[in-house]
């Protein structure tokens, strides 16, 4: 039985041994080989002095090191970190201060962005640098007072074991953006991973022939998800680090990927994209998560890829997954994100902690082996956002704590959830609360944009206006053809008082979700000239 994370790929060397486990370009590891990476990885972390759950960030993109070194460290009895691959130097040193990180594991390139950065991180004693020798004569040997090595380079204590811990020790801290401040810390055990992982492989009906394509960055919950899954199932997963959404065809294409996930903005372009037969007929399923998939997107979808199952998902990362809907439901839940997964239990409640009837909207309460450990070194958030399930029984003595998300969902009388919007996004307008999901799907729907995103914007009058950010399907559309096609679909006070059209994608963050917060500072003073002098 596996309990802790990197405990699958142990166990699928020793039964599947020459199985192929990851493939990066033309390069194949099965899964003995992939073992023994993980364990010569370990051993290496140890031989630098990695003592029991200290952490161990890795700030590379999707190649087989980053994989050796995220369950190396795991292996060694570590927590990794990983580093999205797209933050800058000063993002990075926030996190590696932040969760007080001892050894970092990077490339050459990288590590010449941060070495500004990495003085004012006074934990780091241990830089590996990936690819590279480091050269004694230009001083790359040091920064600072850090020591810089190699990552290939022989353990000081070559088969070391590494320390012991259970499952219910720390595996790993995923950084998520908050609503305001800097990225947060999220602490998950290998109790956490190895649930998630079970959970969702069982509703995903992984299999040991599946070929899985890892788009998405590794520190984000669902990207490492990718990983988690394949290897707890015996499958193989194939590292793609894209530039266009054609490169993510041409590998389902020549790969055979049958398993693919992503966010909506990659689906709203994969969307439109010619699919050869090839990879129509390899493709098993798609999953998406990280935000609701607009309806016609969906439908392009299910019309280019018919032999294709869509799994529509949420989740976050204080709990890794929440719910999923099954193919089979999609015409007959239309909107709906779906029932709890496997081995969690998913209420709706009121602010007092009592539960809504059906159809009423609450906040979404997650409860279960998924939930996360708390935020690292914030007790205050902690205690926001990780508290006691509802409705426990009152003679337990320990309360079992759940993850009140934040987020307004409404349940049916079957258990099928609807997103209604999140507590920091909701736009209160003229006295009413307005989703801006609910917003963009209307636009979507008029087939004019093809990415949009809408916004609450301070004003004097209303409190917050509406603001629309759309990039056209087509070159000449005009914001009043918009807002005139919206009118016969939204009442008054949910149409955009602004709508903002660009000739260029909408900015993302570093998950490839679209940047919010990036866009409402753009616009935050739009309406001050309003203000009455």
């Amino acid at each position: 039985m596996s309990f802790l994370l990197h405990d699958s790929v142990l166990m699928q060397a020793e039964r599947s041994a020459a199985v192929p486990a990851l493939r990066y370009r033309d390069a194949v590891e099965d899964y003995a080989t992939l073992a023994a990476n993980i364990e010569r990885a370990s051993a290496r972390l140890m031989g630098c002095g990695l003592e029991r759950q200290e952490r161990v960030a890795v700030y590379l993109d999707k190649r087989p090191e980053t994989v050796h070194a995220l369950f190396g460290a795991a292996r060694a009895g570590g927590v990794f970190v990983p580093v999205n691959p797209l933050l800058k130097a000063e993002q990075v040193g926030h996190i590696l201060r932040d969760c007080n990180v001892r050894i970092l594991v990077t490339s050459a390139d990288r590590l010449a962005a941060l070495r500004a950065a990495l003085a004012g991180c006074p934990d780091l004693h241990t830089v590996l640098v990936v690819g590279q020798e480091p050269s004694q004569d230009s001083g790359d040997a040091e920064v600072g007072h850090v020591r810089v090595d190699a990552w290939d380079g022989e353990p000081d204590r070559d088969g070391m074991a590494g320390h012991r811990v259970i499952d219910t020790d720390m595996a790993a801290i995923l950084y998520t953006s908050g609503s305001t401040g800097r990225p947060k810390g999220v602490v998950l055990s290998h109790r956490n991973m190895v649930a998630g992982a079970q959970s969702v492989s069982t509703y995903l009906e992984n299999r040991p022939d599946d070929r899985i394509l890892a788009l998405l960055p590794f520190s984000f919950d669902y990207g490492l998800s990718q990983l988690t899954t394949a290897f707890r199932a015996g499958a193989q997963v194939v590292l793609l680090n894209y530039l266009l959404p054609r490169d993510v065809i041409r590998s389902v294409e020549r790969d055979g990927i049958t398993g693919l996930a992503a966010v909506p903005p990659l689906w709203i372009q994969l969307a439109r994209q010619e699919w050869p037969e090839a990879a129509r007929a390899s493709l098993r399923y798609i999953t998406n998560s990280g935000g609701a998939m607009p309806k016609e997107t969906l439908a392009a979808l299910r019309e280019r890829l018919p032999r294709t199952d869509c799994y529509l998902m949420y989740g976050l990362t204080e709990a890794f997954r929440s719910t999923y809907l099954p193919p089979a439901e999609l015409d007959n839940r239309p909107g709906s994100m779906g029932r709890a997964i496997p081995n969690a239990e998913i209420q709706v409640v009121r602010e007092d902690g009592s539960p809504c009837a059906p159809g009423e909207p609450g906040e979404l309460v997650h409860r279960g082996a998924l939930v996360a450990m708390g935020y690292w070194n914030d007790p205050e958030r902690t205690a926001e956002r990780f508290r006691p399930a509802p409705g426990q029984p009152s003679g337990v003595p320990l309360a079992e704590m759940a993850v009140w998300s934040g987020d307004t969902v409404r349940m049916d009388t079957d258990g099928f959830l609807y997103f209604v919007g999140r507590r920091d996004e909701m736009i209160k307008t003229s006295g009413y609360r307005v989703s801006p999901n609910e917003v963009e799907e209307a636009v979507y729907a008029t087939g004019l944009v093809a990415e949009a995103a809408a916004l609450g914007v301070e004003h004097p009058g209303l409190g917050q206006a509406i603001v629309l950010v759309a990039l056209p399907q087509a070159p000449g559309l005009r914001a009043d053809d918009l807002i005139d096609a919206l009118r016969p679909h939204l009442p008054g006070f949910m149409l955009p008082a602004h709508v903002g059209l660009r000739t260029e994608p909408l900015p993302r963050n570093a998950n490839g979700k679209i940047d919010r917060k990036a866009l409402a500072g753009e616009f935050g003073d739009l309406f001050r000239e309003e203000v009455p002098a």
